[in-house]
């Protein structure tokens, strides 16, 4: 039987080209990245660098042009549009700079969306969508819609939903971008807290601040990765 790779993810040589019209923009040219699980990472580089590209190939919401991408265990490099959707699902949490939220429902039922397409009943998803709203502080908040909560707490609410398929990484793209300082703190901090339960989380971030909290930086220039070293400066955080 064969062991199970520590990585969760391994890309080899992957480039992404985009055609327009005449013109071909490499977005990535050759990018080679293994993150172990249980890794913190904080993906950085300037407008232009690959790093949106990245993310959204590692989040199975693109497919690279040449190269390989294993996630889990799977390569996803040419899976159909259906299969890429599939493995979103299951394997990937998102959380984005805007919440994402449906701003009629409930912070219950946001979380709970994932689970509805994953086919679980009614009973099972209400119980876990709940038990991951406890996991981000806001059991009390189940009832309240998008509205009715700080920016902070539509981030939380957009973090439980990502996290309650159990998923292999946790992506989160620029997520403290439409917070206050006080409040990108202390979103940080919930990630660290996720981080020491043993979450795999990749961050998606252009404000070195911010990116100071990760524990392996990965800075991307021009489709190449530049640097890929680990943080010795951590930022800490007291998490109540």
């Amino acid at each position: 039987m064969p062991t199970p790779s520590l990585n969760v993810i391994e890309t080899t040589n992957i480039g992404k080209e985009y055609v327009m019209g005449a013109e071909h923009i490499h977005a990535l040219v050759s990018v080679t990245i293994n993150i172990r699980r249980g890794e913190y990472v904080a993906f950085m580089g300037p407008s232009g660098s690959g790093k949106s590209t990245l993310m959204n190939i590692i989040g199975c919401l693109d497919t690279p042009s040449q190269g390989q991408y294993i996630l889990n265990g799977q390569d996803v490099s040419r899976m159909s549009d259906n299969e890429l959707a599939e493995v979103r699902n299951k394997e990937i949490g998102f959380v984005f700079q805007t919440f994402n939220l449906l701003p009629r429902s409930t912070s219950l039922e946001n979380v709970a969306l994932p689970l509805i397409y994953a086919g679980l009943g009614k009973r099972e998803r209400t119980e876990m969508a709940l038990e991951a709203l406890r996991s981000v502080g806001l059991g009390d908040r189940a009832g309240h819609r998008p509205n009715e909560l700080s920016g902070g707490q539509r981030q939380r609410v957009a973090i439980a939903r990502a996290l309650v398929n159990t998923p292999s990484v946790l992506l989160a793209d620029e997520p403290t971008g439409a917070l206050d300082s006080k409040t990108s703190y202390e979103i940080m901090g919930l990630f660290e807290a996720l981080y020491a339960k043993g979450n795999t989380i990749i961050m998606v971030t252009h404000e070195e601040d911010i990116a100071r909290y990760a524990h392996r930086i990965v800075r991307l220039r021009d489709g190449l990765v530049e640097t890929d070293t680990v943080n010795q400066e951590i930022a800490r955080f007291s998490v109540s």
